[in-house]
């Protein structure tokens, strides 16, 4: 069952804070307002990012007063939104559908992962070998 509603959610109390902790205290009262008027026992809280740039429009010194949002509460998730926002449903990941590469691209891949050798394993190699490489260029001596 879907559940919505109108509210416009008082975010004075945000200004008690210190100046630079005033927006994160507006969340938070936002988000206990939600919680309290959509009766929400561990529910997820989700906040649109419309609703956040309007929160954080002004930085982290002023944010607004009040907001009008419209919160919808279905099937375990509470979302808000601001009033006049065009509701989106959120975007599903896909079940575990992960396309494997094909047979002629890993065996590409592996052929590329032959030929590249790091840095570090050929500065070994040639230690090894007693091949040394100066670790920069010589400095050009200095006139007198």
């Amino acid at each position: 069952m879907k559940l919505e509603r109108i509210y416009t959610v008082p975010l004075r109390e945000a200004y008690e804070a210190v100046r630079y902790k005033r927006t994160p205290r507006a969340v938070k009262l936002l988000r206990a307002f939600m919680k309290r008027h959509m009766k929400a026992d561990g529910e997820r809280i989700t906040i649109s990012a419309a609703l956040n740039d309007h929160l954080w429009m002004r930085s982290i010194k002023k944010p607004p007063r009040k907001v009008k949002v419209r919160l919808v509460k279905d099937a375990g998730f509470i979302r808000a939104y601001l009033a006049d926002e065009k509701i989106t449903e959120p975007k599903k990941k896909p079940d575990d559908k992960k396309e494997e590469p094909k047979a002629a691209e890993k065996k590409a891949d592996a052929a590329v992962e032959k030929k590249e050798v790091p840095r570090a394993q050929e500065a070994r190699a040639a230690h090894k070998a007693g091949e040394t490489k100066p670790a920069h260029a010589p400095h050009k001596e200095e006139k007198k």
